[in-house]
């Protein structure tokens, strides 16, 4: 099994015409992903062809879904249209809107999963984010398919290269979802959504969470896990040598006193029982002692 993404997931490419869509089409149709068409209005009816493939360029998200049933949408519009193109998608009824745009003003955010929790039908990951991966089954996003294969870890991280870290430090063992949630200061998908889906996975047996510096986020995941989470939980903080009071890389990770510090989300996490790495190599060297221990065959 996996969470959000499968084999069965049919997946619609929204800018699938621009340099970026079509590049990242390409590599998610290569890693076997079941694109079945794209959406830009000023091009409906035309195609567009990926090595003798050739992919429909629908006008509307709705004739897309009407046309090939499909139940996933990867974004890639400029951020001054990414707030039109995910309400669309939510109007269509699509179940998961992966939003790798960044840059997206944080009110346009917020008013897209305002509409996605009223819909009560979608899902929406991102934005600013490299999307979600089931190795070797679906690829909706920009994780590169070769780093890993399918295994029994689950991952969520709000960081996209330290995404891609642990995979491949991990590639032997393998994942069944990595989740790319993104670290702006509003989110579609958090780390308590995915934690929450990885403890119900029969298939996943232990899950690596990755945060960062700024907010509360990793907080209150930490007393999510103490409550709800029966499997082991490795972590990761970036961020414990950046300065107080300045905002580092994404929007949301600025640090104000000793409140949203990688220490004190480290001492949260740990109190919740979970194994907390300095760097991104040890955080990956706890979680093979973790699958040591578990008895869990590798690859």
């Amino acid at each position: 099994m996996s969470i959000f993404l499968s084999a069965d997931s049919t997946v619609i490419v929204q800018g699938m015409t621009g340099s970026e869509g079509q590049k990242h089409t390409r590599r998610m149709l290569a890693s076997g992903t079941a694109i079945v068409g794209g959406v830009n209005a000023r091009k409906a009816g035309t195609t567009v062809d990926f090595e003798g493939v050739e992919q429909p360029v629908f006008g509307t998200v709705k004739e897309a879904v009407e046309a090939t049933g499909a139940d996933v949408s990867v974004v890639f519009v400029p951020p001054a249209f990414t707030k039109d193109a995910v309400l669309e998608a939510i109007d269509a009824g699509v179940a998961l809107v992966v939003v790798i745009t960044e840059g997206v003003p944080v009110h346009d955010t917020a008013a897209f999963f305002a509409a996605a929790q009223a819909a009560g039908t979608t899902r929406i990951v991102g934005p600013n984010c490299p999307g979600v991966i089931t190795p070797g089954e679906s690829n909706a996003g920009i994780i590169p398919a070769n780093i890993a294969g399918k295994g029994r870890i689950g991952l969520v991280s709000k960081s996209g290269t330290l995404t891609y870290q642990l995979m491949y430090e991990l590639r032997d063992i393998g994942f069944t979802t990595a989740v790319g949630i993104g670290g702006d200061p509003i989110i579609g998908t958090t780390h308590i959504d995915c934690l929450r889906a990885f403890e119900d996975d029969p298939d996943t047996d232990a899950v690596i969470m990755v945060g960062e510096i700024g907010g509360d986020a990793e907080e209150r995941a930490a007393d999510f896990i103490t409550a709800n989470v029966s499997k082991p939980v490795v972590g990761y903080v970036a961020g414990f040598t950046a300065p107080e009071g300045k905002t580092m890389g994404h929007a949301g990770a600025i640090v104000s006193g000793s409140s949203g510090t990688a220490e004190a989300k480290k001492v949260a996490l740990e109190a919740a029982g979970v194994r907390v790495g300095k760097t991104p190599s040890e955080t990956a060297q706890l979680m093979r002692e973790v699958i040591e221990a578990l008895g869990v065959k590798q690859g």
